[in-house]
């Protein structure tokens, strides 16, 4: 089994990365020595190791480990249990984005090959249950509060993902419901890292409460972004496969807005383009930005980031406290 060349973990994290995870990039550095230990295998299982070893070397921006310990650093110190759980949230998130792939028929992500396009489908699902699978082992003898957050984690995802599917082609579904399902498939990991890295700081429960409002809105932010550029953004700067959420018929905060402010009359139209099973991104972006559902979208994006600052007013200043405001920023202003 060839894998295919690439220029090295570190590259990968630092080009289109966080610019506020700067503060800990030493502490990120520990994250991935301590998942590229754990996915080591044995020397009889030679061929999952190439997968493996291909699926942690082009790590993304770390999002999720970041914002665990950016978390604990507002209310103490960075311990080994930060690094061992900020650990186990990126192989919980490397698990999903491996059987995301498989759904979405994703053929590139950071820039490469995706596991389901190299080896195929079979090899990407069990990939991800191997990731998993680790994470267990990780889990064993850890405290039962930390265990309990971190199966929430991964149940909370699924849910939302499964809900996702089922209100495809749902075109009276409301923002209030599109908030509440991203809510689920990403905002609650999000606030449950911050939560987690809170807690293991041994921070009093107001300030868990805080980082965990914190962690949800700034998560909310991120996929309405994540959807949008899934319609207006560049595949060679974004460095995955575009227009899924398009294809599948996933409503998306701009195409709800969309559905909502066309004349009654336009409707039905607007759902058979929709419908219609060649679907050109670039005309369906301008439309929605004749109608000014881009504009809207970015709108309420930006009011999650306000609240998300919010929720930090009782914490005090520091330089991670000013981290997690322009992460949360760079969520919501970011092109990748």
């Amino acid at each position: 089994m060839e894998l295919p060349a690439h220029t090295g973990a570190m590259g990968n994290v630092l080009r289109g990365g966080v610019p506020a995870f700067r503060l800990i990039e030493d502490q990120l550095g520990q994250v991935k020595e301590l998942i590229s230990e754990q996915l080591a295998g044995s020397a009889r299982a030679a061929g999952t190791n190439q997968l493996l070893e291909y699926v942690n070397a082009h790590s993304g921006k770390m999002i999720r480990p970041g914002l665990l310990l950016l978390s604990g650093m507002c209310c103490g110190r960075i311990t080994n249990e930060h690094i061992r759980i900020a650990a186990i949230v990126e192989m919980i998130h490397n698990a999903t984005l491996l059987h995301d792939d498989v759904l979405d028929e994703g053929q590139k992500r950071r820039g490469l090959p995706t596991v389901n396009n190299l080896w195929g489908n079979e090899f990407a699902v069990l990939l991800g249950d191997l990731l998993l699978s680790r994470v267990f082992k990780m889990c064993a003898d850890l405290e039962p509060q930390i265990t309990t957050i971190i199966a929430a984690i991964a149940a909370r995802t699924c849910e939302g993902e499964m809900r996702q599917i089922i209100e495809r082609q749902n075109w009276q579904l409301s923002e209030s419901e599109y908030i509440d399902i991203i809510t689920e498939k990403t905002a609650a990991f999000f606030s449950n890292c911050c939560r987690l890295g809170a807690l293991l700081a041994n921070a009093a429960d107001i300030y868990v409460q805080s980082l965990g409002r914190f962690g949800l809105n700034a998560g909310v932010a991120f996929q309405i972004t994540d959807d949008l550029l899934d319609i207006t953004g560049d595949e060679s700067q974004t460095g995955k496969m575009l227009g899924s959420d398009v294809d599948k018929n996933k409503l998306t905060l701009a195409v709800i807005h969309l559905l909502r402010a066309v004349d009654e009359t336009e409707r039905p139209a607007i759902i058979n383009k929709l419908n219609a099973a060649e679907k050109r991104k670039d005309a369906l972006a301008e439309m929605l930005r004749s109608y000014g559902s881009l504009e809207y979208a970015c709108s309420q994006a930006q009011g999650f980031v306000a609240k998300a600052v919010r929720a930090l007013a009782g914490l005090k200043e520091s330089d991670a406290k000013e981290a997690l405001i322009r992460t949360a920023m760079f969520m919501a202003d970011r092109t990748t």
